[in-house]
């Protein structure tokens, strides 16, 4: 591709529009995640969403609008904002009801279906890379010498579903604090972190390219690992960075030579140990 064409491409993109479609794809994503971490539907049983529509309606608008309410939350904004779009509730409430109730469980099984699951993916993180831009954005405007603050904000925008994991499942009754962002972030918040850092780095003129390349790039990148996700089972890109990482400069290093010098003193005792036996058996044998 000639660089006229990339960036008459790039330039596109930069100017989609989220509305209806690259939403509705986030939607539906969201809600079958939150489907799909209720209990086993047991013989005989009716299934969760059925004996609970209003707590499962509930979480999953929690899931599908959580950067932009843990956002507001964070920026000191009302949190209740989201939910002033009623155009948004309302294409929410239709994509949750056919993901819960179409007949036959048709649109469900659609979008669980692997081709129509990488279009519907790629359109999600289309829609992640614009959160994060206009996190960041946002953030700057407010608070234009916080760094911190800008590259969370960003974070949070494009992966507020994870952080909000806990409280979606306390809605519907369910409590598991071992599992959280914190003690195991995801691979879409860490990419989701290193794309606002870029957009900061942007924003702070230390990279130069020209706005819509780069975020052209941030969207390649959330899509190109979502498909390897999907199609390769790369879940984690950046675990080989981080395990270096650890051990450089998180005392892996130095807990592999103390594990290393402490085996020769243990081998050595138990040769000490080997021969104080030897030694006391032949003693036996000539009593």
């Amino acid at each position: 591709m000639d660089p006229q064409t990339f960036m008459e491409v790039a330039t596109v993109v930069t100017k989609l529009k989220m509305y209806p479609y690259f939403d509705i794809a986030h939607y539906l994503l969201m809600c079958i995640s939150v489907r799909d971490d209720m209990p086993q539907v047991q013989p005989n049983q009716q299934p969760f969403w059925r004996k609970h529509p209003l707590s499962t309606w509930i979480s999953s608008m929690l899931i599908c609008f959580a950067g932009s309410l843990i956002a507001n939350l964070l920026l000191g904004e009302p949190i209740i904002t989201p939910f002033k779009d009623h155009r948004s509730i309302l294409t929410f409430t239709i994509v949750w009801y056919l993901v819960y109730y179409s007949p036959f469980d048709l649109v469900y099984k659609i979008a669980k279906f692997l081709p129509v699951k990488i279009v519907i993916s790629m359109l999600k993180e289309c829609q992640r890379a614009h959160k994060v831009y206009h996190g960041v954005y946002h953030t700057a405007k407010i608070y234009p010498n916080s760094l911190l603050v800008i590259v969370i904000i960003g974070t949070v925008k494009g992966a507020g579903g994870g952080l909000m994991k806990n409280f979606e499942r306390l809605v519907r009754g369910l409590w598991i604090p071992g599992t959280n962002e914190i003690l195991q972030p995801s691979y879409t918040t860490k990419a989701c972190c290193v794309a606002a850092t870029v957009f900061l780095f942007e924003r702070l003129n230390y990279i130069t390219v020209p706005h819509a390349v780069i975020y052209f790039g941030v969207v390649i990148f959330f899509v190109y690992f979502k498909l390897s996700s999907i199609l390769l089972g790369i879940h984690d890109p950046f675990s080989p960075f981080e395990n270096l990482f650890c051990a450089l400069f998180m005392g892996g290093m130095w807990d592999a030579m103390r594990r290393a010098v402490s085996k020769e003193p243990k081998k050595e005792e138990e040769n000490d140990i080997r021969n104080d036996v030897i030694k006391s058996k032949e003693e036996k044998k000539k009593d």
